[in-house]
């Protein structure tokens, strides 16, 4: 297999990985991942599918980008993450469908979870940490309200160890291609 091959091949999940590599540096040292990446992402996965398959084209983006909008949103309404995630995981969605999108959702959700461990593990404040779980549980099962419990997180995250989940969607992602063969 010669370079074009190997940079050819499956070319939207390549420049897909490019660009979670870029948003996950990026979130590593700002704690954001920035409108400037991800609105292009979502629009060139759209516009992309759309020229290359018609209207089966555009609805395979459209309802991916739903989709991966749909796996964070939740928890970005109750100020459990950011936007930029949300965003970014819809960028993943317009440029390579529902199917995939779900399924890097679903590894995104173990990696962050073993990251997260990994960085409590690393603090060693694990008492401070399940007392916090503790804390942020009760309020979502007591509090009904999502701005309520976004204030609440709002208010909180100066004191918390963040986690930016941009690094745990890129490497849940590569993972998933990697096992499906999307590289290939």
């Amino acid at each position: 297999m010669d370079w074009n091959d190997l940079l050819l091949t499956n070319w939207p999940v390549k420049l897909v990985t490019v660009l979670l590599i870029w948003a996950a540096y990026i979130d590593g040292k700002e704690l954001r991942v920035p409108n400037w990446l991800t609105f292009p992402m979502v629009l060139t996965g759209l516009a992309y599918n759309s020229y290359a398959g018609g209207w089966d084209g555009f609805l395979m983006a459209f309802g991916g980008m739903w989709v991966g909008i749909a796996t964070l949103l939740p928890l970005r309404n109750v100020g459990g993450m950011g936007a930029g995630d949300v965003k970014l995981m819809a960028g993943i969605g317009a440029w390579l469908g529902v199917m995939v999108t779900l399924n890097v959702f679903l590894v995104t959700v173990v990696v962050g979870a073993l990251m997260a461990v990994a960085m409590v593990a690393w603090t060693g404040e694990w008492q401070k940490h399940y007392g916090q779980f503790l804390l942020i549980w009760g309020e979502w099962t007591s509090i009904r309200n999502p701005d309520k419990l976004a204030e609440i997180a709002k208010e909180r995250k100066p004191r918390m160890y963040l986690l930016p989940y941009g690094i745990p969607i890129c490497v849940g992602a590569i993972i998933y291609f990697a096992y499906a063969g999307l590289y290939a």
